[in-house]
């Protein structure tokens, strides 16, 4: 028996519908970024990188409009994107014009909110809340195969005439936007900015992914068929039977493959050391799985 763990399947929606359901994640998600930075990052002096972060060190240099700023950015770098990223960008009219949204957007939100009182004054806590927050809103944009533009498009150009990695290119960005926050603001608020930039990261992990962690578990054991049996009846979830080879004796040896819950690990583990104490068994963490009894895709 497999375990049923699905919520009422949902109703199929249209392409429209799905449009739709895109373009408010974009903006739900640009909305609460550019309320994050005007509440905790702006006026605590935390440039955490991408164009935000930019804002805000030409607000402490030149007195620009932190919104002005990144208009200023972000449309010449979607023009640039579209020009020397040609397909890439907008091979998908969609996406294209889901990122256009997203960088117009999110500038036009802090203008609105520029007023908006701060929600606190303390750098390390604005630094956590702000880097959650920023989180958050790029996870969501990002959930709609969406982007917010800036300084992701400049990584993307980087990368495509330079040879180097798109991770390493965003990171040489950031970096030197912290880098010079530590000229303009100080060495410490340049660590504080670090600090909303990896909480900024964990954050999309999570709503991109969830907490739902579960566990893979590689079982070798003699007794292969009653292991296979009680995974089945007693821990109630599927197992597959890959083909194995034992490297010394050349003989085979099955293994079994079971993606658990974290609440039903020591469950498995009690079971298969019942049946075969001398089982070979490999538990590792595995950040998302979808299929039946987990999350639907």
């Amino acid at each position: 028996m497999k375990k049923q763990n699905r919520r009422e399947t949902a109703k199929v929606k249209t392409p429209f519908q799905r449009m739709i359901w895109e373009f408010a994640h974009v903006l739900v998600g640009s909305a609460v970024v550019a309320v994050t930075f005007n509440l905790f990052l702006l006026p605590n002096q935390i440039a955490s990188g991408g164009v935000a972060g930019i804002s805000t060190l030409f607000v402490a240099l030149f007195g620009f409009e932190p919104a002005y700023t990144q208009w200023a950015f972000n449309i010449p770098l979607f023009a640039a994107g579209v020009i020397l990223l040609g397909g890439s960008l907008t091979g998908s009219l969609l996406y294209g014009t889901k990122t256009l949204v997203g960088t117009l957007f999110l500038p036009y939100i802090v203008y609105l909110t520029r007023d908006m009182e701060a929600a606190t004054f303390d750098p390390l806590l604005a630094s956590i809340m702000g880097g959650l927050g920023v989180g958050i809103g790029l996870g969501i944009v990002f959930r709609s195969n969406s982007s917010t533009g800036g300084t992701d498009l400049a990584a993307q150009i980087i990368n495509k005439y330079s040879g180097l990695s798109l991770g390493g290119c965003v990171f040489i960005i950031d970096g030197l936007v912290v880098s010079s926050s530590a000229f303009v603001f100080g060495f410490e608020y340049a660590l504080y900015a670090l600090i909303a930039l990896f909480v900024t990261g964990k954050t999309i992990d999570i709503v991109q992914i969830g907490f739902g962690y579960s566990k893979m578990v590689m079982i070798i054991s003699e007794y292969e068929e009653e292991v296979k049996q009680g995974l089945l009846t007693q821990v109630d979830r599927g197992v597959t039977k890959l083909a194995g080879y034992g490297g010394y004796t050349n003989h085979s040896r099955p293994v079994l493959l079971c993606i658990v819950g974290r609440n039903e690990i020591t469950k498995l583990k009690q079971l298969v050391k019942a049946i075969d104490p001398e089982a070979f068994v490999i538990v590792s963490n595995t950040s998302e799985v979808l299929g039946e009894g987990f999350k639907r895709r």
